[in-house]
């Protein structure tokens, strides 16, 4: 059986909050997810290329603390 007294104005603005606030928690959930996907999947564009030693002699300078 279905209710029998439904007035759906007066459910509506009563139960407003409730639904303002649901609706505020997804908004919330999606620019968080959002944010974490930005994070997750950023690149960090162009790296500092470092260049590597072009000999073991430097390589045992710079452990000896006599390298330039």
């Amino acid at each position: 059986m279905s209710a029998p007294d439904t007035n759906v104005d007066r459910q509506t603005e009563k139960h407003k909050p409730s639904l303002l606030g649901i609706g505020a928690v997804v908004v919330f959930a999606l620019v968080a997810l959002g944010l974490f996907l930005l994070m997750v999947f950023d690149r960090g564009g162009e790296q500092d290329k470092v260049e590597a030693p072009a000999s073991a002699a430097e390589v045992q300078a710079v452990i000896d603390g006599t390298a330039d």
